[in-house]
């Protein structure tokens, strides 16, 4: 793990990606079956697949630091990412002349990375099958994508998948710790909470926020944090849902308008904190599911590209509307 003023310029997502297996933080039972595919020398061909920030491009390359040493590590592996292009004349150009190739010492086998993969049009895909099938003996493929019904059948079923959820706050926290640590930030606890929940299990995204609020402030905490990622307060959110419950129409609406301007807050995001919020008030049962419907409802009219101050006003109605059921009940 690299701390220090080595690769000072690199974001922290890179400077401190686990280089080697034992550095990796979730999954367990993921890599230690990786592990004896290693030990066993049966490496299947592999496919990974979940949210984005989960581990699964550091695995892969993990597993290969301990497959290849450093000076073959070019010849051996080939790694091609999003950014290159994934039509069918990739797979029938430099990867199939590098799976058709053999090694030098016809001693163990290539591998072949194909980051976000579920970008790849369905001719590379099949085109890539019949290279994959072709070329098993001295190659082996893993690919990785977030998405799995992105990936034609006739892959899935040549490949070994692994699943990377979501990570733990218990699992991020240590590796957040050790950053923090090594780079000398001041953080808050609050600070550490609000980066964890903004997370939403994506460890990459954990950095990101760390590495960009610790530039824009000098201390870490949760203020901080929420405005850096532009993100509605929790008091801010406290506020809204206060005005739409005990004020009167117009007075809810301005005020709420007014919170938005001022802080630049999408109704998207507004509605995402509020429906956290309305989950922990103690609304009769039938009260909420009303109030969750109708949020529904314009969070997908909102996805449909319809205007914010419509759909402003249909939730401070929604709000309104239960408040004075619930004050008859």
């Amino acid at each position: 793990m690299s701390g220090g003023g080595e690769h000072r310029n690199l974001p922290w997502v890179e400077k401190y990606r686990p280089k080697e297996m034992t550095e990796l933080i979730s999954h367990q039972d993921i890599i230690s079956t990786i592990q004896r595919f290693l030990d066993e020398d049966r490496l299947p061909h592999l496919l990974f697949y979940g949210p984005p920030g989960t581990g699964k491009t550091s695995t892969i390359l993990a597993c290969a630091r301990r497959l290849y040493a450093d000076r073959e590590f070019n010849s051996m592996v080939l790694e091609l990412n999003a950014s290159d292009d994934r039509g069918i004349g990739i797979v029938r150009g430099p990867v199939l002349q590098f799976a058709s190739t053999r090694t030098i010492f016809k001693r163990g086998f290539k591998l072949v990375i194909l980051d976000e993969a579920d970008a790849m049009t369905g001719d590379a895909q099949n085109a890539l099958r019949r290279v994959m099938e072709k070329f098993t003996e001295n190659t082996r493929f893993c690919l990785i994508c977030n998405y799995l019904s992105k990936i034609i059948p006739a892959i899935q079923s040549r490949c070994t998948r692994f699943r990377f959820g979501p990570l733990g706050v218990d699992q991020m926290l240590p590796r957040l710790e050790h950053v923090i640590q090594e780079e000398n930030v001041d953080v808050t606890e609050d600070g550490k909470k609000a980066i964890l929940q903004l997370a939403n299990g994506d460890m990459r995204r954990v950095l990101n926020i760390l590495q960009s609020t610790s530039m824009a402030h000098d201390v870490v905490d949760e203020d901080n944090v929420y405005l850096v990622t532009g993100q509605p307060l929790r008091s801010d959110i406290a506020n809204i849902v206060n005005w739409m419950l005990n004020e009167n129409f117009t007075t809810a609406y301005n005020n709420i308008f007014q919170l938005k301007v001022l802080k630049g807050l999408a109704l998207q995001d507004i509605l995402t904190e509020v429906h956290l919020f309305v989950h922990r008030i103690d609304f009769p049962m039938a009260v909420k599911m009303v109030l969750l419907q109708k949020m529904a409802d314009v969070e997908y009219r909102l996805s449909a590209g319809t205007n914010e101050k419509l759909q402003l006003s249909s939730v401070i109605a929604a709000f309104q509307v239960v408040r004075n059921v619930a004050a008859q009940a």
